[in-house]
C-alpha cells in the first residue's frame, strides 16, 4: 500500500474572509479537491449558508488560487 501524501498535494487553506492565523494544512490531487478537503474541516458560523471563497496556495510551488462554494448544493468555481 502506497502512502497518500506520495500522491496528494499539500496545501495551506483559509476563507477569504478569515485572519490567515485561520489557516488549515489541507491535501489534495489539485486545487479543487483541497478546497473540498478545507470545507470537511472548517467550522462555518452557525448561520452560514450560501457561498464561501476558499484561498488555497500549495505549499510546493507556491502557487495561489480562489474558489467559491456553495455551501447549499455543492458547487464549486473560480473567484471571479
Amino acid at each position: 500500500m502506497r502512502d497518500m501524501t506520495e500522491v496528494l498535494r499539500r496545501f495551506e487553506a483559509h476563507a477569504a474572509d478569515e485572519d490567515r492565523k485561520a489557516t488549515h494544512e489541507v491535501y489534495g490531487e489539485s486545487f479543487e479537491d483541497a478546497a473540498f478537503a478545507f470545507i470537511e474541516r472548517w467550522r462555518p458560523a452557525a448561520d452560514a449558508q450560501g457561498e464561501i471563497q476558499v484561498q488555497l496556495t500549495d505549499c510546493e510551488s507556491g502557487e495561489r488560487q480562489c474558489f467559491r462554494l456553495d455551501l447549499d448544493d455543492g458547487q464549486v468555481g473560480l473567484c471571479g
